[in-house]
């Protein structure tokens, strides 16, 4: 018994002794493969913040500035931290975009990235809201920057203004009621005399004010000469 003890203690420290150099050299791969990593990131870094700026010209935000800064934290091996720093008009300093942008600038930050990444391949794309905290003009831009999207890629935007629904291929209504007491959703296409009217109650209007119908309308003809 004594023998069997001391011939397991024996062991059992040549086994410790194998795992700590395994894990020694483990150790060294993965912070060789995080500098490698990180040196990958901080010289892509530049190039994102310039197509991102590019892509914000478009969306109504022409003097944007931004820096995607790349960041070592004290870990073994370290992690890398990327931060997104924003000057949305001229005289402003640069400042973390959680801080620095609205609700609208978020928004167009956000497309602007994922258009970005529309760019490296996949079959479909999904917006909730990307167009939140914006109107106007700006809307239209945006709308406009998701249908040009659209023609490498399926697109399908959930949105509130009409301005961007009424520049997609084709629009559905998605509805929720009460069926014998439970809670459903119903999905209905919407086109043509229907699609004018839905668009109408987005703009606040009733479907037979004249003056929202013919906005309506001339929001349409904007998608056929697109």
């Amino acid at each position: 018994e004594a023998r069997s003890r001391l011939r397991a203690a024996a062991e059992g420290t040549d086994e410790e002794d194998r795992l700590e150099a395994e894990r020694a050299a483990l150790l060294g791969e993965a912070r060789a493969v995080a500098a490698e990593l990180g040196a990958a990131r901080s010289e892509a870094a530049p190039g994102l913040a310039e197509a991102v700026m590019r892509e914000l010209a478009d969306l109504a935000m022409p003097d944007a500035r931004v820096d995607v800064r790349v960041s070592a934290d004290e870990a073994d091996p370290p992690r890398d931290r990327c931060d997104i720093w924003l000057a949305a008009n001229p005289g402003l300093d640069p400042a973390p975009l959680g801080k620095a942008a609205s609700g609208g600038e978020l928004s167009r930050v956000l497309l602007a990235l994922h258009v970005q990444g529309a760019r490296s391949g996949g079959p479909s794309w999904v917006f909730d809201e990307v167009d939140a905290g914006i109107g106007g003009a700006t809307a239209t831009a945006v709308g406009e920057r998701l249908a040009r999207l659209a023609t490498s890629s399926q697109v399908i935007v959930i949105t509130h203004l009409p301005q961007v629904a009424a520049l997609a291929e084709a629009n559905y209504r998605v509805e929720k009621a009460v069926r014998q007491g439970e809670s459903a959703t119903e999905i209905s296409a919407v086109r043509d005399a229907d699609l004018v009217a839905e668009l109408c109650r987005m703009l606040g209007a009733r479907p037979d004010d004249t003056g929202a119908r013919r906005h309506a309308e001339e929001l349409l003809a904007r998608r056929a000469e697109a």
